[in-house]
């Protein structure tokens, strides 16, 4: 699945990245609303990733749906 795909259904999505991400809060994955930018932004600051580690677990991440 695109990112496209994944923001334009990002309502049906959020409880999943809730489960990949759990350290995100409820607010976090609503303000993301599914922008790819906006995910490996936050994976960065939560989970101290690089930004070609959170690229990649936000691109598994969309290939998993």
């Amino acid at each position: 699945m695109n990112w496209d795909e994944v923001k334009g259904n990002w309502k049906q999505f959020k409880g999943k990245a809730k489960e990949r991400w759990g350290d995100l809060t409820d607010d976090e994955v609503d303000q993301m609303e599914g922008k790819r930018d906006q995910v490996v932004g936050k994976l960065q600051e939560k989970y101290g990733y690089s930004k070609e580690e959170a690229e990649k677990e936000a691109d598994e991440f969309s290939r998993g749906l």
